[in-house]
């Protein structure tokens, strides 16, 4: 089963998103971003998601997350939940 690791920042507009894609682009720690600005419970843990498999996310997220570049900071990606920033920390097949 493939599964994947990766974290979050999840914000209720996509111009914040955007803001703070472009600090941790230009330097600021995903962790810290996620622990000050993210909406999610996850946020205690710089947004880390843990592992997970195919079917457990939303339709949305789980595309980035099983297709995207590891360690590359995605999004804004858009679900019901708001705004994401996804970050795949890893991935197996």
């Amino acid at each position: 089963m493939v599964t994947a690791s990766a974290r979050h920042i999840l914000v209720d507009t996509e111009e914040q998103c955007l803001t703070l894609k472009s600090q941790i682009e230009s330097g600021s720690d995903f962790a810290e971003v996620a622990k000050e600005h993210s909406n999610c419970p996850s946020k205690m843990q710089g947004g880390a998601l843990g592992s997970f498999g195919k079917g457990q996310m939303v339709q949305e997220f789980e595309e980035v997350v099983f297709n995207a570049e590891l360690n590359k900071v995605q999004g804004p990606v858009k679900t019901q939940f708001g705004y994401h920033l996804v970050e795949v920390t890893k991935r197996t097949d």
